[in-house]
């Protein structure tokens, strides 16, 4: 026969005391499988998908037939061959590189111009995160209408210059694209770490005879290191992940001088080459893992060093 837990209240002036009951187990443990939805549907959806990803690559899985049989390395030689990959891998950093120092640079500019805690600083801070908020493909488009040859750009300035259509300058046009697109986040990350930094130590470098130039670079620039560690490597890892933006505005063009590494696998998985799509897509991962590994044991020593 099972007995009750019961525990005693402290002795009152009113009386003796009272025995209260324990909780039943149901009532303060939640069972497992109430997460059983979220994990099926993270398995399913994420987990799954990525796992494959791992295999398909050596594979001849296609569009053309049925069956799928292991092929092992030949479709990053089919990759390699033609050239397709040295070139999604020189574009695909190249405008990763572009991108974080417009986005950066954008960023830091604004947080330093609006640092206040003014009512005019306050309302243009929510202007230019606005763009944050708004889909990438959407500011694509917009972009892609206003330099068009026959856009608004061209119409306001008199001229006809093939904003999206050169070899040369469209990746910069779209990487600027990029950084106006999420400059807004850069700003919030500079403004905290801006407003972290103590009152006392630019103080005290004022009363040293600092001017703003040696203040920024001698004070605010090193208390800057965790947020330029965070913004420098999320762009970096978001841009080399970038297709929205690209697809939007060029979809790879003029001559694939803009095909990133995912706009390269969009077009080869619509052509149903889905298991050499799938290389490209693993190749992605490698590349993202091997930049983004040493840049941030690079950015956090650099913390360490300031």
């Amino acid at each position: 026969m099972t007995h009750t837990a019961v525990r005693a209240e402290p002795r009152s002036a009113a009386g003796p005391p009272r025995k209260v009951g324990r909780l039943p187990r149901a009532a303060v443990h939640h069972p497992w499988w109430f997460a059983l939805p979220a994990i099926v549907v993270f398995a399913g959806f994420f987990l799954v998908p990525n796992l494959l990803n791992f295999y398909y690559p050596f594979t001849d899985w296609s569009s053309y037939h049925a069956d799928i049989a292991f092929t092992g390395l030949d479709n990053f030689r089919t990759i390699a061959d033609d050239g397709s990959l040295l070139r999604a891998i020189r574009t695909t950093l190249l405008y990763a590189l572009l991108a974080a120092l417009f986005q950066n640079g954008f960023g830091l500019g604004l947080a330093l111009l609006l640092e206040a805690d003014s009512r005019f600083n306050r309302f243009f801070r929510a202007v230019f995160f606005l763009p944050v908020l708004i889909s990438a493909l959407a500011t694509g488009y917009v972009f892609q209408a206003l330099l068009n040859q026959d856009g608004a750009v061209n119409s306001v300035l008199g001229t006809d210059v093939p904003w999206l259509g050169s070899t040369t300058w469209t990746l910069i046009v779209v990487t600027l694209i990029h950084g106006w697109k999420w400059m807004g986040l850069s700003m919030l990350i500079y403004l905290a770490g801006l407003k972290g930094i103590p009152g006392d130590m630019l103080e005290a470098a004022r009363m040293d005879g600092a001017g703003p130039w040696r203040t920024f670079w001698s004070v605010r620039w090193p208390m800057l290191a965790p947020a330029v560690t965070f913004n420098v490597t999320t762009a970096l890892i978001g841009s080399m992940n970038t297709f929205d933006i690209v697809q939007a505005t060029t979809g790879g063009g003029p001559a694939a001088s803009t095909e990133v590494f995912n706009i390269y696998m969009f077009r080869i998985f619509g052509q149903g080459l889905y298991a050499q799509a799938s290389a490209m897509s693993l190749v992605l991962f490698l590349v993202v893992v091997a930049v983004a590994i040493p840049l941030v044991v690079g950015l956090r020593r650099r913390e360490q060093l300031l």
